[in-house]
C-alpha cells in the first residue's frame, strides 16, 4: 500500500478534495457563463473575452487550491495547513499581478474580468464550504498507535 492509503489524514484530504471539485466545478462554470453573458451584453465582445478570461484566471486559482490539497495530503496536519496558508498568500499574489498585467490588455474589458473572476472564486469558495459541511470526514483523527 501507498503512504496516502494507509495514512487515514491523507485519506480524509483526499476525500475532501474530491467533494470540494464535485461540488464547485459546475457551479464555477455556470458562474463563468453567466459572467460572460452579461458581459457581452454589458460592453460588447471585450467584456465577453474579459470575462472569459477572468474565468480562466478564477478557475486556474481554484484548481490550484485543490492540487496543493493533493500533494501534501500525506504531510503531517500542521505541515498541510502551513502549505496551504503560503499557497493562500502565493494564490493572492498571483491574483494581483495577473489583474496588474491583464490591466493594460485592450481587448479584454477590465471590470467584466475582475467582477467575473470575483464571482467564481466566490462561488468556488462557497461550493468548497458547502462540500467539506456535507462530507463525512471526521475533524481529529485518532493515532493508530
Amino acid at each position: 500500500m501507498t503512504e496516502q492509503t494507509e495514512n487515514p489524514h491523507a485519506q480524509s484530504v483526499l476525500r475532501l478534495a474530491d467533494a470540494m471539485f464535485r461540488f464547485a466545478l459546475w457551479p464555477g462554470v455556470a458562474t463563468v457563463v453567466v459572467g460572460a453573458v452579461v458581459s457581452w451584453f454589458w460592453v460588447g465582445v471585450p467584456g465577453l473575452l474579459g470575462a472569459i478570461a477572468g474565468g480562466i484566471v478564477a478557475f486556474a486559482s481554484s484548481l490550484a487550491t485543490l492540487w496543493m490539497m493533493r500533494k501534501t495530503s500525506a504531510m503531517e496536519p500542521m505541515a498541510v495547513m502551513a502549505v496551504a496558508l503560503g499557497g493562500y498568500i502565493f494564490k493572492v499574489l498571483v491574483l494581483l499581478g495577473v489583474m496588474m498585467l491583464l490591466r493594460g490588455v485592450h481587448f479584454f474589458h477590465p471590470k467584466a474580468l475582475a467582477l467575473t473572476m470575483l464571482a467564481v472564486i466566490l462561488v468556488w469558495a462557497a461550493a468548497e464550504f458547502t462540500a467539506f459541511k456535507k462530507t463525512k470526514i471526521p475533524t481529529i483523527i485518532p493515532s493508530a498507535d
